[in-house]
Order: C-alpha cells, then structure tokens, then sequence
C-alpha cells in the first residue's frame, strides 16, 4: 500500500529527529531545506531560522551577532566570506571551539543537484577524554582503559534511548493534541465514564447535544451531567455496557425536544473485565424527522396500490348502481318506492365523496413548504374558521412569538388545522364553548400547534383508534377520514401529532412541526425564463427582478435555446408544456447536452400523476402551480442548497 506524502514526511521528522548530532540542508539558493530539532538547540535559534525557507546569510549574522564565532571586527566581510565558501559547495570537516566552551565537529557535503548538507557533533567529552588520556596513558592499565571504552559505549546507548523517549513523548504530545482538536470539532459528545460511574474524558460537547447540559463535566456522574430525564433512559443501556454488551440506545429528550442516539461500547482489560464505558451521543432530530417523512411516504404509496384497483371497481359499480336508480325513478311512480331510491342514490354519492378522501389520502401529495409569517398565516385561518362556528362557540388564537417567517407547507397545515377546529366546534355541541388554538416552539427544534376545546374530550376508545382511517364517533354524518388525514400530512412533514385530554376537561390535539428558518437566498443571477402565456411570464418575471435577479425571456424551447449562449446565464427555469413539439424537459436535457452551466427547473400545473411530469422529477426539481413570489424564492433557495 502506497504511503501517503504527510505519512512519509512525519515518519521523516522523527527519523531526523532521532539523530544525535545535528543536522541542516540549505538548497542552491542558500535558504534552508530541512533540519532536525537538534540544529536548533544546539544553537539555540528562533523558530524562524529553524523553518524551511530560512536565509543562510541571515542564519549566520543572527550566530555572529550572539558572539558564536568570537570576536570578528568586519561582520559584513565575515558573513560574504561564509557565504562565498557556502557557494563553493565542497566538502568539508572541521572542528572549532565556541565561545560557550564546547567543541564541535563540522562535516559538510555537496548535494548533487546543489545545495549542501551539514551535520554539527558535539565532541567536548571526546576531546576531554583525549586530553585526560594523554596526561594519564602511562598510569592507566589495560583494564582501566577497557572499562572506560565500555562505559562511554553504555553512556552513547543510554543518551540513544533518551532520545528515543524524548522523540516518542513529543509525537504522543502532538498526536493527543491532534485528537483532542478533532474531537471537538466534530458535531457530537465523544466522551469516556469509568466503572464508578464518572467521566474521565469529554470533548466538552455535551451541551451542543443537550443544549440545557453543562459542557466540562470531568469527574462529574452520569446522573448530574446528563439530568434526570436523559439519565433514565440511557442508564439501562449502560448497565449493559458495563456487563459487557456494546448497544445503541435512541431517544426523545423532551427538556430540549431533540431526537438523541447514544453509542455505548464497553472498556474491556487485558484480563476481560470491563473497566469503563465509551460513549458517543450525537443529535439525530433531522434524521428522525427525515425518516419520518420517509416512512409515512412509503405509507403512502402502499396505501395507493391497495386502494387504486378497488377504488375503480367500486366506482364502476357505484356507476351502474346510479344507473339501475335512475331508471327505476322514472318507471316507478308510487312515492314511497321514490323515496327508496332517492335515499339508495344519496348513499350512492356519499359513496363517491369518500372515493374523493380515499384519493385525498393515498395520492402523491407533494409538500410545498415555503416561508410563512406565522402571526399573518393564524389570522387568516381565523377569518376563515370563524365564518363556521356558530353562535356562542368562539374561536382563541394565541400566536408564539416569531420574529421571522419559518418553513411549513401552509396549504397542508391550514387544512389540518381548519379540520381540527371543525372537529372541535362538533364536539362542543349546540351549547356555548370555547376553542383555543395555541402556538409555542421549543427550542430552534419543533413548533408546535395544539387545539383545545371545552367538549366532553375523546373517549378512551377515540384516543387508541382516533388516527385510524375510518374510524368515527359522528354516526353515519363521518366519515373517519379527517383526523387520519391530519395525521398523515403532518407526519409527512416530518412532525408528530398526539391526542390528550386537558387536565381541565376537554379535548387536545397538539401538531408538532419541524422549525425550519428560511435560507439566505441565492444572489441576483441572469435568469432565463421560458413560458408560452404571456401573463405568467411577466408575473414570474417581475417576481424574479423583484428578487434582485434580472430576466431574459423565451415563449418556446427553441427561442430559448437560441438564447442560452448568451454569456452569464446562471438559472434557467421553464414551464413543462412549451408551444411546439418540444417540452421543457426536452429544453433543459438539450441545455445538459451542452454542459451549460446553468442550473435547470422547471415548473408546472400538471397533475403529479402526469406520466411526462414524473419522468422530468426525477431529473429536475419543480414547482408546482399556482405559487406566489415567496414559494418562487424558496424553490430557487432549496434548489441552491440541494
């Protein structure tokens, strides 16, 4: 396996590193290559004379300057003197006392494509011993001498060894500081407890999970660190850790209303027992929401092939039964038999009205999420939901506070919405109540809607089966398909609906969103804007330019693509159905042909069953008609963030 270059150089460093004597190569423009920590402290110089790049002739002024080379009367002549010799390039050794007293061995050698290299020995002790021997050699014996060689060969191994040690220190120094910034830069709670059940390691990013949690929990308990809550329900999994089991615990942590997984592996000794825990706890809300979404799409499209074949049966024979009624209306004349087939014909249609919410339910809806102002959004649904309450049921809307508009399919959530507040004003009856609908968020993570009113409440049997599909307490005036269809089309958002009764009566209904903020949009572009009705085209383009973007215009793909070599085109966005024999699809496949580096939609009002239309999805994003400037802006934001 092929080592990479960061590998290599740091295995490199260490090698130089080990080395004993030090060491510099400067290139043939005498500034330095590489060099060993030894160089460095050997003569002790600044950080910037020991980094690649560094001047040979500045290096050597810094050493004159500090009195390295003793008393020199011309500095200048002096450094021109050692650079001329450095450009020389031949090989040398040399040995000269500094002005600290220490000896050194100077070895240099001529690299072959320029530059030299040099190693620097400390040889003071070598020389002493000489000295000593000398004076000494005629008392010495032989054996004298032998333990001398011995012992300076077991001191050369010993200083060997420290610099081994002194090497691997800094590595394992460097490398813990390399973990412990990568650790904390990651998205998640890395952390280590220990068999008393304390932590002993934490990247100190527990709050970023836990945002009500403190962040330097070292030595602190599980319990105190985590709170109650979120320590009742990982606790039972860390029990298991520490018998030994790894396992993955997920969980709702409803102090910060997030959606937490936590990993727990356990700490096994050489001798099997489990002496701490690993933990890494990370915050999966989108995730879940996603797969929530997700699930309930797969809901969906079963929910359509099972119904789609029986709906067209039952709709045939609700046909021929309207059929077979009609002509027993008009041949028999007495009123009752009419009565009979007045009623059989009223069954017959109730019937295909609820074909209409079974279709409302298994079709392909598609979320349109756009930015809305919460407070305008609530006061519109109030207008609306007050013209059907009867006298003496009123209607109170206590809004949370928002300062921006959020993401939320509005035309979903008003029809969730107005079905609740319908369902409320049935229960309360014929007699004076109350129906409250209330907004609050938690944390940047949900906002939530929840219904209440002042009837009798659901029954034990609604609150099981009340989100079933067909299931009723209205007699033959429901249908059962309401709240099934506020279910589905907030868990199609990626939200949670749950029904309660008030602690004071009544019943409760609480729809809990993802809070999502619109994305800064994208910067003004040169949009090419191609549709064939001229009112639309110039709705969308005063839109567009509105928005800061500026519009060149095509009424077919043709003129469109005579257009698109235009310089500076960055966004082309297209009706689906073109005058002429191609489509909009056809129009941005050609624009792909081309490698043109404009981003490519469409939009449309085709249904989304439109075998064309679901073709071109699954290569281009659309938007759907009819929308307003604020859907036209997040479809160009989502795409830009896609």
């Amino acid at each position: 396996m092929a080592m990479n270059p960061d590998s290599r150089a740091r295995m490199t460093d260490a090698g130089l590193n080990l080395i004993q004597q030090a060491m510099s190569i400067y290139d043939a423009d005498l500034t330095l290559a590489v060099c060993n920590r030894k160089f460095g402290e050997m003569f002790d110089l600044p950080s910037e004379f020991v980094t690649p790049g560094a001047r040979f002739d500045d290096t050597i002024r810094f050493l004159l300057a500090r009195g390295e080379y003793g008393p020199v009367e011309d500095a200048d002549a002096f450094v021109a003197e050692r650079v001329k010799q450095a450009q020389a390039f031949e090989a040398h050794y040399m040995e000269r006392t500094r002005a600290n007293g220490r000896t050194i061995s100077v070895e240099g050698s001529p690299l072959p494509h320029g530059g030299w290299v040099t190693v620097y020995t400390d040889i003071t002790s070598i020389k002493l011993q000489e000295r000593l021997l000398r004076i000494r050699s005629a008392e010495l014996s032989d054996q004298l001498l032998s333990h001398a060689e011995k012992l300076a060969q077991t001191n050369r191994e010993l200083a060997s060894t420290n610099a081994v040690l002194a090497e691997t220190k800094q590595q394992l120094i460097e490398m813990e500081a390399r973990t412990r910034t990568v650790t904390e830069m990651m998205p998640a709670h890395i952390a280590h407890v220990g068999i008393n059940g304390r932590y002993t390691y934490s990247n100190r990013r527990l709050s970023a999970v836990m945002p009500s949690r403190p962040s330097d929990i070292l030595d602190m308990t599980t319990i105190d660190a985590l709170g109650e809550e979120a320590f009742s329900k990982i606790n039972p999994h860390m029990q298991r850790a520490l018998a030994g089991e790894a396992n993955i615990v997920e969980f709702n942590h409803e102090e910060s209303g997030r959606r937490i997984r936590v990993a727990l592996t356990p700490e096994v000794a050489p001798d099997g027992a489990v002496i701490g825990v690993y933990i890494l706890s990370t915050d999966v809300t989108e995730e879940a929401q996603a797969r929530a979404a997700l699930a309930q799409t797969r809901k969906r499209e079963l929910a359509a092939q099972l119904t789609s074949g029986l709906a067209h049966d039952f709709a045939n024979l609700l046909t021929i039964i309207l059929g077979l009624q009609s002509r027993l209306e008009r041949q028999v004349p007495d009123q009752t038999t009419l009565d009979l087939v007045a009623a059989t014909q009223a069954a017959a249609r109730r019937g295909g009205i609820l074909l209409d919410r079974i279709a409302s339910i298994s079709g392909q809806r598609q979320m349109r999420p756009e930015p809305t102002d919460i407070d305008a959004f609530l006061s519109e649904l109030g207008t609306m939901a007050n013209a059907s309450l009867p006298e003496g049921v009123t209607l109170d809307i206590r809004p949370a506070p928002l300062d921006t508009p959020i993401l939320i399919d509005a035309g979903g959530l008003q029809d969730s919405l107005l079905n609740l507040v319908l369902n409320a004003r049935d229960a309360i009856g014929k007699q004076p109540g109350q129906i409250t609908l209330q907004t609050q968020t938690h944390g940047d993570t949900w906002i939530e809607f929840i219904v209440r009113d002042t009837g009798p409440g659901f029954s034990g049997e609604a609150l099981k089966h009340a989100l079933d599909p067909f299931f009723t307490t209205k007699g033959g005036e429901g249908s059962g398909l309401g709240l099934s269809v506020v279910y589905d089309l907030t868990k199609l958002a990626g939200g949670r609906c749950t029904l309660s009764n008030a602690p004071d009566g009544g019943a409760m209904v609480s729809l809990r969103l993802p809070l999502r903020r619109p994305t800064t949009g994208p910067g003004p572009s040169l949009v090419l804007l191609v549709e064939d009705n001229p009112d639309i085209r110039e709705a969308v383009r005063e839109d567009l330019i509105a928005q800061g973007h500026a519009v060149i215009e095509a009424a077919s793909a043709d003129e469109a693509l005579a257009l698109a070599d235009l310089p500076g085109i960055d966004v082309a966005l297209s009706d689906m159905m073109l005058t002429g024999e191609k489509t909009g699809a056809d129009l941005l496949d050609a624009l792909a042909a081309r490698a043109h580096p404009a981003r490519r939609l469409l939009m449309s009002s085709l249904p989304p069953s439109d075998d064309r239309l679901r073709a071109a999805s699954d290569r281009y994003p659309v938007l759907r008609k009819p929308f307003d400037a604020d859907a036209l802006q997040a479809f160009l934001t989502q795409d830009t963030a896609q």
